[in-house]
């Protein structure tokens, strides 16, 4: 009975605790927080000084004695004490401390974390101020939050590319069948830009330029109008600022590689789905989420590799939380999630 009183009064908060944002769901109020998993820290301690968009201003433009880090890698926790510290920010900027009680918090993670990094997510959690910690696959979350028909007894494949993972599952009967995840999503799509920008062109760029790069110009398949970009950077050579125009054509070679992933970790699973649940798919098709979806062409590629339709979600950046909000609404899901996590 208190129990229940404490549900009936308690702020339930779903997470998509990504390597590259966060995103806070809010039950009965939605996304209410959509910000960078960046924390910026006094040099040499553990004080915070920001977090979210005003920390990420802050990479690669800080002096001395402050230092902007991403607490997240690969969608686990790299630093446990600066993610423990971004969570309790994020929940506390949300909740409603009105009554007193701390909230029921549901944390998407990925499926290939291990047990070890299950416990440091929920510890994390904890110690941020959460009265009950769930753990959900983010890949069924973010079937759910698309509005795949998961319970169903029909086979559903969701592609979900992060930040720092990309998560491939087949799902059936509200259970994951199969599942890859790879450690191949934005960030190493980023990565190959500054590479390719080193190689190509002498330029040195951040992480945040080619992440800029990618947004505007990146793409997976030809386009029918080719695009330029002015970049600006550090010359290797001189040591002094440079512009160069790039090429969409030089930025999709740069991406082909882990693109290639991708798409190979796709055919994988799909190599060892059961029959019943393939015809299911040759019908369905793939739904894509997660930032990586919104690549030019990508979609094409994928559905010329895989010969199956490839739909995109409405709004695939924030298919994982609305996943968790859908579930916070699902008492007897979350208990089902209670029992799995535990």
């Amino acid at each position: 009975m208190f129990g229940k009183f404490l549900n009936y009064f308690s702020t339930d908060i779903g997470i998509d605790l990504g390597t590259a944002n966060t995103l806070v769901f809010v039950r009965d109020r939605g996304i209410v927080l959509r910000e960078p998993s960046v924390v910026a820290i006094q040099t040499g301690t553990s004080h915070v000084l920001a977090v979210g968009e005003e920390a990420k201003r802050m990479l690669g433009r800080t002096p001395g004695n402050i230092t902007a880090i991403r607490p997240m890698k690969d969608g686990v926790i790299a630093d446990f004490e600066i993610t423990e510290a971004m969570l309790r920010y994020f929940i506390t900027k949300v909740h409603n401390h009105r009554y007193g009680i701390k909230p029921r918090v549901i944390v998407a993670v990925p499926t290939g974390i291990t047990e070890v990094e299950k416990r440091a997510v929920k510890d994390s959690a904890t110690h941020a101020g959460a009265r009950d910690v769930y753990l959900i696959e983010e890949p069924m979350a973010a079937a759910i939050g698309v509005g795949l028909p998961v319970q169903e007894p029909a086979g559903n494949m969701i592609v979900d590319i992060g930040g720092g993972t990309t998560e491939v599952a087949i799902i059936s009967l509200a259970g994951i069948v199969l599942c890859r995840s790879v450690r191949v999503a934005g960030d190493e799509l980023d990565e190959a830009i500054v590479q390719c920008l080193k190689r190509q062109f002498n330029l040195e760029i951040g992480p945040r330029m080619a992440e800029d790069i990618k947004i505007k110009i990146g793409s997976a398949y030809p386009l029918e109008q080719e695009l330029t970009m002015d970049v600006k950077g550090r010359d290797l050579a001189a040591g002094l600022p440079k512009s160069v125009v790039v090429h969409s054509e030089d930025i999709r070679t740069a991406l082909q590689e882990p693109i290639s992933t991708v798409v190979e970790s796709i055919r994988m699973t799909l190599d060892r789905c059961p029959p019943e649940l393939s015809s299911d798919l040759y019908d369905r098709g793939i739904m894509m989420a997660g930032g990586g979806s919104l690549i030019r062409g990508l979609s094409n590629l994928i559905s010329d590799e895989t010969g199956l339709p490839v739909h995109v979600a409405d709004d695939p950046l924030s298919a994982v939380a609305n996943g968790t909000g859908i579930i916070l609404q699902e008492l007897g899901f979350l208990e089902k999630l209670a029992k799995n996590s535990s």
